[in-house]
């Protein structure tokens, strides 16, 4: 083949054009990425490192010195009755998560059938999740007032028509719960039995979740269900329930294992925002959840040593359970 050498010496075909160099397209490659990769490094890689060493220190946002101390914080941490009681808060509050889910997977089921009216709907059930979280907040705060609010008033009204006396839920301002917690330790105490103010954020929260990302992951995972395979249940004689049972819900495993996992994440992530707004951890600290003790240590205590390794507790406790999820559930959703 008739060729001829290019400016850095590689033989090319005639009508040909010389490839660039390999060096040339990495530094381009390196100078789009920089952007992006700097601001991982400085605002992310950063003080996750920071906030490991410190999770060493007696470091106080009170004064600049600080001296290491090894492992204290950690073994502080867990013969600190107070850590296990807001594990158990947060623990608590998976007891909304497979109503949630069953309920998004109802709604998408639903939106699905391709009824008349279909787009607005679903519109209408994700605006929960588009809506500011602290408006949100504010506005159940309103609901759930036990004098005025409207949901005590809605009961009262309900109750009053079928002739019964009941005594309404003092929600925010109660710490009775459904599995009957006592509030100062971790133990069942009867007379705690009811609806508190960590059922009405699990009530809250379930209210949000229905209509938001979880129903339209499994809108997604509907639409990816080969009709084939409906169509041929239908001449077996399968009826609806038999179908979804059979066919639609292997189908859709590998989405709701991937919600398990990313609800788990989350859950333990979160309820720093709720406990600012609406109860400010109380009462009793009955809503103060890992994340909010963190920031009260961190920046109400000014504890930062502690901060950092109750914040390295919880990265632990949610990789553990991110691993066994991963091992068991997957396994199923590989079998389905």
């Amino acid at each position: 083949m008739i060729g001829t050498k290019s400016s850095t010496g590689v033989r090319v075909a005639q009508g040909t054009k010389p490839r660039r160099p390999i060096r040339s397209d990495l530094l381009m490659a390196i100078l789009f990425l920089a952007p992006n990769l700097l601001g991982f490094l400085i605002f992310t890689a950063g003080p996750v490192v920071v906030s490991l060493i410190t999770s060493f220190t007696d470091r106080s946002l009170l004064t600049p010195d600080y001296q290491y101390v090894g492992l204290r914080n950690y073994s502080d941490m867990v013969h600190d009755a107070l850590f296990w009681t807001y594990f158990v808060n947060t623990a608590y509050f998976f007891i909304g998560l497979p109503f949630s889910m069953a309920a998004s997977l109802f709604l998408a089921v639903l939106l699905h059938q391709g009824l008349r009216g279909s787009s607005a709907f679903r519109v209408m059930l994700y605006l929960p999740s588009f809506t500011a979280g602290v408006a949100l907040m504010i506005m159940w705060k309103q609901l759930l007032n036990p004098d005025y609010g409207a949901i005590n008033a809605g009961l009262r009204s309900l109750f009053g028509l079928l002739g019964m006396n009941v005594e309404l839920p003092q929600w925010l301002n109660s710490t009775n719960n459904l599995l009957a917690l006592n509030p100062e330790k971790v133990a069942i105490d009867t007379n705690q039995f009811g609806l508190g103010a960590r059922d009405a954020i699990i009530f809250m929260g379930t209210w949000t979740a229905i209509g938001g990302g979880n129903m339209l992951l499994y809108l997604a995972a509907l639409s990816n269900v080969p009709e084939e395979l409906g169509e041929a249940a239908s001449l077996d004689g399968a009826s609806g329930w038999q179908k979804f049972k059979s066919v639609t819900w292997p189908q859709l495993a590998p989405t709701t294992f991937f919600i398990v996992i990313m609800s788990f994440i989350g859950g333990f992530q979160g309820g720093f925002d709720t406990a600012k707004v609406m109860t400010g951890g109380g009462p009793a600290s009955t809503t103060t959840t890992l994340a909010y003790h963190i920031y009260q240590k961190a920046f109400e205590q000014f504890q930062v040593g502690y901060a950092s390794a109750v914040s390295w507790a919880l990265f632990a406790i949610v990789f553990a359970i991110t691993i066994v999820n991963w091992k068991f559930g997957n396994k199923e959703d590989l079998v389905s």
